[in-house]
């Protein structure tokens, strides 16, 4: 009689111990399940375009040209003979959008989002200001870019995309090619933390280098080729495209290291300013966005007050949807796909419901 009541004391403690650990796998696997709960229910509800940036040039000669002032954010608007819009320029930014030859862009591997498009962003030698387009620096840029095929920061963010083919400088170096998120987090799961974050360009790129304030980076070994979402960033706009690079999150003349870091710093314009991460945070209307601009998301709820992931908006696909590319690891590395999130701002998806502000580098 006395034997039954012993055993089932003994077996409680394991029956306690299996119930504890499948809820913390459930409690792991639960970012995850949102991303593809929330990407079931996302229709369709900021579809709303700037035209003024958007519209495609059919036409148009140097004698037609026309300057045009626009507001929130000020910037300077190029237009042809027939009103349409063959630049733009924002005060107090680099960035620039133009108006050129059609192109494609896709990924198979992870989406059947195609984007075609004829925005060409490039980097000015300077910010933008009002009256600038009489400047020397911009006469002689202008010309030298306007209609050119020469690879800009679109072509460069796509070069480092699933199966992007190797490239190699002078010296032998890969510069561009398919890259990964980082190495596999030994602690970490599918849909949580599966690889580690901070590979930068110099990690993907295998050799030293030392910024402008002096501070010299190793690269680690395990992260070669690759190149986490903040990464990606400073490797299109700062490696490729030449816009100054700060070794860390530390107020200066370049690029910080981090999403936060680059959301929270004063270069460029804030499109949308940052006004908090949390979800009553979220902008009310993204109209005001063009192809070029950084976006800045909450994710984490671990990571506090820092904003945690960052992309570059590319503008819409064929079906009309707000598209961005940026570097995550459930894809492992850059990606315009599916997985962890579709990469849509449109509609109440993952990625939708956590944008939190955007800039114009």
């Amino acid at each position: 009689m006395t034997a039954k009541p012993k055993s089932r004391r003994r077996t409680r403690p394991v029956l306690h111990a299996l119930t504890v650990l499948a809820l913390l796998a459930a409690s792991a696997y639960f970012t995850y399940a949102l991303r593809v709960q929330e990407q079931a229910k996302a229709p369709s509800v900021q579809m709303v375009q700037d035209k003024n940036v958007t519209a495609a040039l059919k036409g148009g000669d140097a004698g037609g040209q026309k300057w045009e002032r626009v507001q929130s954010p000020n910037r300077s608007v190029l237009r042809d003979a027939t009103g349409q819009v063959l630049a733009t320029f924002t005060d107090g930014a680099r960035t620039a959008t133009l108006t050129g030859p059609s192109r494609t862009f896709t990924e198979p591997a992870n989406t059947t989002t195609k984007v075609v498009t004829e925005n060409w962003v490039r980097l000015m030698p300077e910010p933008w200001k009002q009256g600038a387009e009489s400047a020397p620096w911009f006469k002689e840029w202008f010309k030298k870019y306007f209609g050119s095929q020469e690879d800009d920061i679109f072509a460069f963010a796509f070069q480092y995309g699933d199966q992007a083919p190797v490239k190699k400088d002078a010296q032998g170096v890969p510069y561009a090619g398919d890259a990964s998120f980082g190495p596999l987090n030994p602690t970490g799961s599918e849909g949580n933390d599966l690889r580690l974050e901070q590979s930068d360009f110099f990690d993907y790129l295998g050799t030293p280098y030392t910024f402008r304030n002096g501070v010299k980076k190793q690269p680690q070994s395990a992260r070669y080729r690759s190149m986490d979402c903040s990464g990606f960033v400073r490797t299109v706009f700062g490696y490729r495209a030449r816009y100054p690079l700060m070794p860390d999150d530390t107020p200066g003349p370049g690029l910080p290291r981090t999403a936060n870091g680059i959301a929270r710093s004063s270069l460029g314009t804030d499109v949308i300013p940052l006004k908090g991460v949390g979800a009553q945070f979220r902008p009310a209307s993204i109209d005001l966005i063009q192809p070029g601009d950084l976006l800045f998301f909450k994710l984490d709820a671990r990571t506090k007050d820092r904003l945690d992931h960052t992309g570059i908006y590319l503008g819409t696909d064929t079906d009309g949807h707000q598209i961005f590319i940026s570097s995550r690891e459930e894809a492992n590395g850059p990606t315009i796909g599916d997985k962890g999130g579709t990469s849509r701002l449109d509609g109440n998806g993952y990625y939708a419901a956590t944008l939190r502000s955007v800039k114009r580098l």
